[in-house]
């Protein structure tokens, strides 16, 4: 799952056809930085490095710090992304989204959980 979900982030970034490719460049505070390119830069810049990161490490049996903080914030963005694409923009939604996505979706927190224990 995670492979799967980290391949979908690289691909989504390079895809602006992509479902998820709008959620990855956006402001987490529209409020802060969406008029600020270069702030959008600097985030395309670490989204694209982190979920490359991720993808080349995937494999390994114990990931060095950097390595964790890469999976620690592309699996974020495939949260993020899964759960736009889905529209599960509150609790009632998740409740009444199909078994399969809301598995998906909790996977994916218990996965950022586990990871941020030990980064």
């Amino acid at each position: 799952m995670v492979r799967d979900a980290v391949r979908r982030v690289v691909a989504a970034e390079n895809d602006v056809n992509d479902e998820w490719h709008a959620t990855m460049n956006g402001p987490i505070d529209p409020s802060r930085d969406q008029d600020d390119p270069l702030l959008t830069l600097a985030r395309q810049h670490d989204v694209a490095s982190n979920a490359e990161l991720a993808l080349m490490s995937v494999d390994e049996p114990f990931l060095s710090d950097g390595e964790a903080w890469a999976w620690l914030s592309t699996l974020q963005v495939a949260l993020r992304a899964t759960a736009y694409a889905h529209g599960l923009v509150n609790q009632e939604r998740v409740a009444a989204a199909d078994v399969e996505v809301r598995a998906q979706i909790e996977t994916l927190q218990l996965l950022l959980f586990a990871i941020a224990d030990v980064v």
